[in-house]
């Protein structure tokens, strides 16, 4: 809508739009931000009043039977009745249906542009409508770090195409469009200011002359520019600026300058505009520190910039980094120094997958070599916070050196009396509460511990990361709302204190909870490739690999109900028959696959796609293709799933392709791994997915089992 009105698919090919109408019907129907618009105003808002004078944006459609050649449903002069143009609106939007949703079965409900009442509707997700991303963009500008500010205003931005609703000239169109335009002159000038904080003031002067030329009205861009040359270095060109603001504002509007323009032009003539940026003083600080200490706070010191990179967004070049301070710290030959070392990289994770298990291992036997070299009166504290390391990063990996690590951290950190070193502890406890299923609650109470310690001692990463295992942990235990309320709260921390990877949890969160709650499985979808968009880059791989194939999997699966699948029959190819398949297949020697219903959508991607979950979705994927035979074989080679937040959603996955392919023996260990999480749901743990009910799959698994002997 930030331009023409266009549309394009999900494959990036542009929708069909046939004529004039149909995009102002389209954009009527955005506009209306998924609410339904009655029809008898859809006709005045396309033609004006129907039995009143003529619109003057064109004529009503012709009478019925009376169309000229080449109308094309578009409306032609004429002096047609009411009825004719709601039956020309019903043609359009048949017409929209069509291009919106070309795959759609004839007879088949729409899902996009629905009839809803007396009126039509467009069901997308907010995500899908520009408009309504530059208004979230903007919205999340107010009380953001100028670094996060100056990301988002330029995201904002970047939607912008042209003259919203271009070419449209109905009055709904004329509010909608001064409204965003609006939106983004306020991203203009948030967008200067950010850059303004950040001692960046040279950048914004081109952007903002060009802005107040155009929008000579607006004071809060006048101060912003004038702010901007004196902040350069440019005195006199600021006392020009707001000069000529002073005779702009009274030539056109007979206004003088508001208190903030006035104050500014008192501040330049004392010299009292500039300010100290961020960028400044970390150049200073950084200046001064070269000239200072010795190698082994350096050192130490490394560590603890490279703790701040990774909580604040530069997790991959932290990491890349961290074993070169680890390896210099150990040639010094001090185990303190090393444990100081080790330990000040705490970067507190809620993920159970390492995102590099080479490095892990290394820092893991780091740390085991630094604990048996500490002298006998070593802190305690920095014995619980290397406990915590060992246990950190063995997490997801089977054994019990990491379980007993972190329980140990715990016992030495509370002894301690060190509020920082017990909550580093707990959260590595945290990581090893899910060697089986169902302990959701127990990770649950973790959660609570760690927001207590955070609240009482100003803890503000822990208070985070106490709002985020608890937003996992009441997800598991299906309190939807009070996991929403942690994710909220995290999301508002992570927001004042500049912690950007906060952000893209809780997005993963909130495709999650669409899925628990039922939404339209498309919906879900769109969420879970949104969320998925914003894993890119994060330096998470970890958490990113084959994360999203195996959340549409999950949501699948998780909405299967008895042990018949249901959903279209048929094999590998929809359309393609039995007799068909068969024929090819022993024509090309290969395997002939047996004729099974397909039981979900599987997500059709390459094997790497998956990561490290091929093994329990490949036999999804040949039950899909019509591999019975295939599927069973896979099914008999999938391992136990490792410790971790998708333990119980991977049984599900094993249990639910154990009912389809009457593998009893597999079936009773899913069941038996699945038992203790009765009454939660499956995966929902992570976060970031969930299988649906354990309850639903547990009933399915004793449908099967109860035909059984013994």
């Amino acid at each position: 809508m930030l331009g023409p009105v266009a549309a394009w698919h999900a494959d990036g090919t542009a929708v069909p739009l046939r004529g004039p109408r149909h995009r102002e019907l389209l954009g009527r129907l955005v506009a209306a931000r998924g609410r339904t618009v009655a029809l008898d105003e859809l006709v005045t808002d396309l033609w004006g009043d129907p039995l009143g004078a003529p619109s003057s944006r064109g004529a009503r459609p012709p009478v019925r039977g009376t169309q000229r050649s080449g109308h094309d449903g578009e409306g032609a002069p004429g002096d047609g009745g009411p009825r004719d143009a709601t039956a020309a609106v019903r043609t359009f939007v048949a017409a929209l249906r069509r291009s919106l949703e070309p795959g759609r079965a004839p007879r088949t409900p729409a899902r996009v542009l629905v009839t809803d009442g007396p009126g039509y509707a467009l069901r997308l997700p907010a995500d899908a409508v520009d408009a309504r991303r530059l208004e979230a963009a903007v919205a999340g500008l107010r009380g953001t770090a100028p670094g996060t500010a100056l990301h988002r205003a330029d995201d904002a931005l970047a939607l912008w195409r042209g003259t919203p609703y271009a070419g449209i000239d109905a009055p709904w169109a004329r509010t909608e469009r001064a409204r965003l335009t609006e939106l983004r002159l306020d991203a203009v000038e948030r967008r200067a200011d950010a850059l303004l904080t950040l001692g960046r003031a040279a950048e914004a002067v081109a952007d903002l002359n060009a802005h107040t030329a155009a929008h000579p009205w607006r004071e809060e861009g006048w101060r912003l520019l004038a702010l901007a040359l004196y902040r350069s270095g440019r005195q006199a060109d600021a006392l020009a600026v707001l000069r000529r603001a002073r005779r702009v504002l009274a030539e056109t509007l007979g206004v003088d300058p508001g208190p903030a323009l006035a104050r500014l032009e008192t501040q330049v003539l004392r010299h009292e505009a500039g300010a100290t940026a961020p960028a400044d003083v970390w150049d200073q600080v950084a200046d001064a520190y070269t000239q200072g200490p010795g190698a082994r706070v350096r050192l130490e010191s490394s560590a603890e910039l490279l703790r701040s990179l990774a909580v604040t967004g530069g997790l991959t070049q932290a990491r890349e980094r961290r074993l070169d301070v680890v390896r210099a710290a150990e040639q010094h030959g001090d185990p303190e120094l090393t444990a100081r070392v080790l330990t000040a990289y705490d970067v507190p994770g809620t993920w159970t997958r390492s995102d590099d298990a080479a490095q892990a291992a290394e820092v893991a036997a780091a740390a085991e070599r630094t604990l048996a070299a500490l002298p006998d009166g070593a802190p305690q504290a920095l014995r619980a916070r290397l406990l915590a390391v060992v246990a950190t990063e063995t997490r997801g990996l089977r054994g019990e050196r990491g379980p007993a690590a972190a329980r140990d951290a715990v016992r030495l950190a509370r002894a301690s009396g060190d509020p920082a070193a017990l909550v580093t502890a707990l959260a590595a406890l945290a990581l090893h509460t899910c060697g089986r299923a169902g302990l959701a609650a127990e990770r649950d109470a973790v959660g609570v511990q760690v927001l207590d310690l955070a609240d009482r001692h100003g803890l503000p990463t822990a208070q985070i990361l106490g709002h985020l295992l608890r937003m996992q942990a009441r997800g598991a235990l299906d309190d939807l709302d009070g996991a929403a309320a942690h994710a909220e709260a995290a999301s508002r921390l992570g927001e004042r204190h500049e912690r950007p990877l906060v952000g893209v949890l809780t997005t993963w969160f909130a495709a999650m909870r669409l899925a628990a709650q039922g939404a339209p499985a498309a919906e879900v979808e769109d969420a879970y490739r949104a969320a998925a968009r914003g894993l890119e880059g994060a330096g998470m791989p970890g958490m990113a690999e084959g994360l999203e194939p195996l959340a549409v999997l999950c949501l699948h699966v998780g909405r299967l109900h008895g042990r018949a699948p249901e959903g279209r029959p048929g094999g590998a190819r929809e359309g393609a028959s039995g007799g068909a398949r068969e024929a090819a297949g022993r024509a090309a020697g290969a395997e002939v696959p047996a004729v099974v219903p397909v039981p979900v959508p599987v997500p059709d991607v390459a094997d790497d796609a998956w990561g490290p979950y091929l093994p329990w979705a490949r036999p999804w994927a040949l039950l899909a293709a019509g591999r019975r035979g295939a599927a069973a074989a896979a099914l008999r080679r999938v391992p136990e799933p490792p410790p971790g937040l998708l333990l119980e959603a991977l049984w599900v996955l094993t249990g639910r392709a154990a009912v389809l392919l009457d593998d009893v023996a597999t079936a009773r260990r899913a069941r038996a791994a699945l038992l203790p999480a009765a009454g939660q749901l499956a995966g929902a743990g992570s976060g970031a997915l969930t299988a649906g009910p354990v309850d639903t799959h547990l009933a399915v698994l004793d449908e099967l089992l109860a035909d059984q002997p013994g």
